[in-house]
């Protein structure tokens, strides 16, 4: 299918990028990094752009500052709300253009991030009715079923129409049209926010790894007061929690975790103790952060999974962001750290979660 869709389909020129509102002040900018033309803005913070060459969006420093893109293969400038039978033309009208080419699934969304109702029960809609007319699909079920280099259609509907495209999920960073799915923690059981970038961070890893089974070790920097310790033990892991604040109480007692209440600084695994992954989100400053990573990343065993979030504090440009960790990447190769994927993730401020492998 990969080959078909890479040599029938015309390369395109315009694109959708999602930039996220954090960066928004500085999508000029962005846009001229990656060798950009803006067309104009749709939905809340995606930009149809002219891109003559598609390569920066997965080598480019400036990549990490876009969320999400998309090859505009097919696109319908109209106002569906206004249009009688929008779904069925629209879905009749996808299937002639990419049933040839074997998607392993087709994935549709509103153009609106925050959401807009009625766009997002049409975008539930219109996948319906598509995927009705379309041969069984082999990822149609479950988002992470997809393969993330196998080609799928994404499509993305708002009042300035319908926009789609084939990309493989891995190229256009996300399983999800826009990128990755909102996480919302509004339970009283919630630890903190944290918890949230974790549980987007790990369906995010997916693209890039396949995940760690039940039971793996983790070993968390800076955990206090627990909220992605809290995730990461719900999923059957266990988990070795360092910081010099407390833990909520109410992780305490879980079998699953230990806590070494201590200044990361201080901290030094045991000789011969190894962990399969290792998770930092400290606050502070990111190289004196990314130094106790490497340093500690010896105990990971080969192969081992590295999540950093990568802090911006002081950072107050684009241009000072890349500086940082551009010195960040330095510092973790140097201890024999591979980078695999740099992204900004949902829950992310002014900063990059970065992952890691430690080398065989």
């Amino acid at each position: 299918m990969e080959s078909n869709a890479c040599q029938t389909l015309p390369s395109p020129t315009d694109w959708l990028l999602r930039i996220p509102d954090v960066f928004a002040s500085h999508a000029e900018e962005i846009l001229a990094g990656l060798g950009a033309s803006p067309r104009k803005m749709l939905g809340s913070d995606y930009r149809l752009v002219h891109l003559s060459d598609p390569m920066p969006l997965r080598d480019s420093e400036w990549a990490p500052f876009v969320r999400w893109n998309l090859p505009v293969h097919h696109a319908w400038p109209c106002c569906p709300q206004k249009m009688e039978g929008f779904v069925e033309k629209a879905a009749q009208a996808i299937f002639r253009k990419f049933s040839p080419y074997g998607p392993q699934s087709i994935l549709i969304g509103p153009l609106q991030s925050g959401g807009h109702p009625y766009y997002k029960h049409l975008a539930v809609n219109l996948r319906g009715r598509t995927l009705q007319l379309f041969p069984a699909l082999p990822a149609a079920q479950e988002v992470e079923a997809q393969d993330p280099e196998s080609f799928s259609l994404f499509c993305l509907v708002g009042k300035e129409g319908l926009f789609c495209g084939l990309r493989r999920p891995r190229e256009a960073n996300g399983f999800y049209p826009g990128g990755t799915k909102f996480i919302r923690q509004s339970s009283p059981d919630t630890v903190s926010r944290a918890g949230a970038k974790i549980v987007e961070a790990l369906h995010y890893g997916k693209l890039h790894h396949p995940g760690l089974a039940e039971g793996a070790r983790w070993l968390e920097l800076g955990a206090s007061p627990g909220g992605m310790s809290s995730e990461l033990l719900a999923r059957g892991y266990h988990v070795t929690a360092v910081d010099r604040a407390p833990m909520d109480p109410r992780l305490r007692n879980h079998p699953g975790l230990e806590f070494i209440r201590a200044d990361v600084g201080d901290f030094h695994v045991q000789e011969g103790r190894r962990f399969d992954a290792l998770l930092c989100d400290m606050n502070g400053d990111a190289l004196a952060a990314i130094r106790q990573v490497s340093r500690l990343a010896k105990a990971l065993v080969p192969g081992g999974w590295i999540i950093f979030t990568l802090k911006g504090a002081g950072a107050e440009s684009p241009q000072e962001l890349i500086t940082l960790t551009r010195a960040a990447i330095a510092d973790a190769k140097a201890a024999g750290l591979r980078l695999i994927a740099r992204t900004h993730l949902t829950y992310n401020r002014h900063e990059f979660t970065l992952f890691f492998e430690r080398s065989a």
